[in-house]
């Protein structure tokens, strides 16, 4: 009895302990805003070098968590260390670890781009070099230009610059792309892939669900307060394991063979077929096409989106609130 309540002591401080390489680590966060309990036990590791999505819905608890991090708000409940301090009380040195690009805000629209760094460079004891910064965020051609005169992408881009310019260790992305048309939020991924080679965390969070498929090591889910999936972009929501969807059109005068026209629906003459073995089910329908002398030119398997999975586990979650 006694030797299992020891192991039961080791494994609970295991799970309170943070891993050895965790810039973010948060348990039991909780905020309320009156009567409304805004977040709700968030548990949260964000480890050292990785890209970290937060996604959620609007009224989820996201931007109240993040601001709970970033030292803009006081949690009510729970521990929040990021890094190594309580960002509510930590001292002034820690501001120089921590970048934030919020979703919005303003430079001085009078300086030039690089006027504008050399600024924020000054507030800084070891600061990064303002041509390197330049150059990484896209910015090298636009140094002597004033900061009002740039374009909605050029004026991100100066966001995510004035950010790293203190050389910071953690950086917050609050909708880094939101406004952007495709090619500049592709040019702005490169941007942020320049930033994981540097060895940055970025804790970003975004709506654009292929945003965050496209950088992000995991990614966590918070609805109605509270975390409901957690995982890769390929495992967030056991996505590497549900059912697939097998689509095709049926020729003209062909019959479904018995067990997959009992499974399958079909539309204006697609068909789809949720298939939880796709490839049994593949070799089925290959086998009746070849028996009938049939041709399914445009067969394919498709798994669940990242998109598909999220709007699951948010139509899933939203109602509770128990």
């Amino acid at each position: 009895m006694l030797t299992n309540s020891l192991e039961a002591a080791v494994a609970e401080r295991a799970a309170l302990d943070p891993p050895p390489d965790a810039v973010i680590e948060v348990r039991g966060l909780r905020k309320a805003y009156g009567d409304r309990e805004a977040v709700r036990g968030v548990d949260l590791t964000v480890r050292r070098g990785e890209i970290f999505a937060f996604l959620g819905p609007n009224g989820a608890g996201k931007t109240t968590t993040v601001e709970v991090l970033e030292g803009l708000l006081r949690a009510d409940g729970g521990t929040v260390r990021v890094p190594g301090e309580d960002p509510a009380s930590a001292p002034l040195r820690w501001r120089e670890r921590v970048g934030i690009v919020q979703q919005e805000s303003v430079t001085e629209p009078e300086l030039t781009v690089r006027e504008c760094l050399e600024l924020y460079a000054g507030f800084y004891r070891a600061p990064r070099d303002v041509d390197a910064t330049l150059a990484l965020c896209g910015l090298g051609d636009h140094g002597a230009r004033r900061s009002g005169m740039l374009s909605g992408g050029e004026k991100r881009r100066l966001d995510v610059a004035l950010a790293l310019v203190g050389d910071p260790d953690l950086v917050f992305l609050d909708e880094p792309t939101t406004g952007f048309d495709p090619a500049a939020r592709r040019a702005s991924w490169e941007v942020i892939d320049g930033l994981r080679a540097l060895g940055k965390t970025i804790f970003l969070t975004t709506h654009y669900l292929e945003e965050a498929e496209r950088l992000a090591d995991r990614i966590a889910v918070i609805v109605g307060g509270r975390i409901v999936a957690e995982g890769t972009p390929a495992t967030l929501g056991a996505r590497d394991r549900a059912a697939g969807t097998i689509g095709f059109t049926l020729p003209a005068g062909a019959a479904l063979p018995p067990g997959v026209a009992e499974r399958a629906q079909v539309a204006k003459g697609r068909v789809a077929l949720r298939s939880a073995r796709p490839m049994a089910d593949l070799h089925a329908l290959s086998g009746w096409a070849l028996d009938h002398g049939l041709e399914l030119h445009d067969i394919e398997v498709r798994r669940p989106t990242l998109e598909d999975v999220y709007l699951e586990l948010v139509s899933t979650h939203t109602d509770d609130r128990g």
